[in-house]
């Protein structure tokens, strides 16, 4: 509880583990998760095996400082409408636990490290992936598309898609048309992994003015494009068989595992035409499970003999 000393107003002491952790929360840990989860796969297959053990390392700790200087930025930008949302009322620039100021210095330092550190390690074609992936997320979704369209997942979740980039970047220095194919599973996987989230907590977005099409459309429209982008998801990795090309452990988990992913999203779809209680968060966590599941795939079948 804040205390009145002297006329003014005293706000707790922090700790210096405290701001640590809100550091650490301020770049979105569990967001940085699933980026570096396809990074080290699509290097893996860009190698046709194990790439250099150090290059994977510093592959994924730049990964790490490009992804939380945007979630940072992210953060930053959205501070005024993170007070509102319930959702988002523990982030550490709510809470006071991080000032406006500590949080975007704090972001630049990590751009800035992210960029010198895969331009002087691993290369500089990295490197500008990188920052465009921070522009993407940052600027694109956060400021520009983020609270003027419903459309702003589809466009801005292009930022989700460049790790792929940097990954196949980083062993090659350059982009084949496998790097693309994965980005274009990502592209089109955000969609149906996100809409359900924002069907989940289409009040808090109401309030705060943001689009989102959970909040513009109706349940049965958001269950129908949620499908469509799946089929569209599982249609896009399988162009990896032939392209990469792939073996039998990638094509059975793509099948399968895209297989699951369309099943819940027709079962989202139904409950909501059939005015039923939806599950949306039961779609979020498959979508989660499901890219999982590919991504393991893609890094292990590179690995086999047949």
């Amino acid at each position: 509880m804040d205390v009145a000393v002297e006329g003014r107003i005293s706000h707790p002491r922090i700790s210096a583990g405290q701001k640590a952790r809100a550091y650490v929360s301020l770049t979105k840990p569990r967001v940085m998760e699933l980026l570096l989860v396809t990074t080290a796969p699509a290097m893996i297959l860009a190698a046709g095996g194990i790439p250099n053990l150090w290059l994977v390392v510093a592959t994924l700790i730049g990964g790490a400082l490009s992804a939380g200087s945007a979630g940072a930025f992210n953060c930053y930008v959205d501070r005024d409408i993170d007070r509102v949302m319930e959702r988002t009322k523990g982030r550490p620039l709510v809470t006071g636990e991080l000032s406006d100021r500590e949080a975007l210095v704090f972001a630049w330092v990590l751009a800035i490290g992210s960029t010198l550190w895969f331009g002087l390690l691993v290369n500089w074609l990295a490197a500008l992936l990188s920052v465009i992936a921070i522009v993407l997320y940052a600027v694109v979704y956060t400021i520009i598309l983020k609270r003027n369209t419903s459309q702003n997942i589809i466009w801005g979740g292009t930022a989700g898609c460049m790790p792929v980039l940097i990954g196949w970047a980083a062993v090659t220095n350059s982009l084949d048309w496998p790097a693309w194919i994965l980005f274009g599973v990502i592209f089109l996987w955000t969609p149906p992994h996100y809409w359900p989230l924002s069907m989940r907590y289409s009040e808090d977005y109401k309030a705060v003015g943001v689009p989102m099409l959970g909040v513009t459309r109706g349940r049965a429209v958001v269950g129908l494009q949620t499908i469509l982008y799946a089929w569209a998801t599982v249609a896009c990795s399988l162009l990896l068989i032939p392209v990469a090309p792939m073996g039998i452990v990638y094509s059975v988990a793509a099948v399968a595992s895209g297989g699951w992913f369309i099943y819940e999203t027709h079962r989202l779809y139904g409950a909501a035409i059939r005015h039923q209680t939806v599950q949306p968060m039961r779609v979020f966590h498959a979508s989660i499970t499901y890219l999982t599941i590919l991504f393991l795939a893609v890094a292990v079948d590179p690995l086999l003999p047949f």
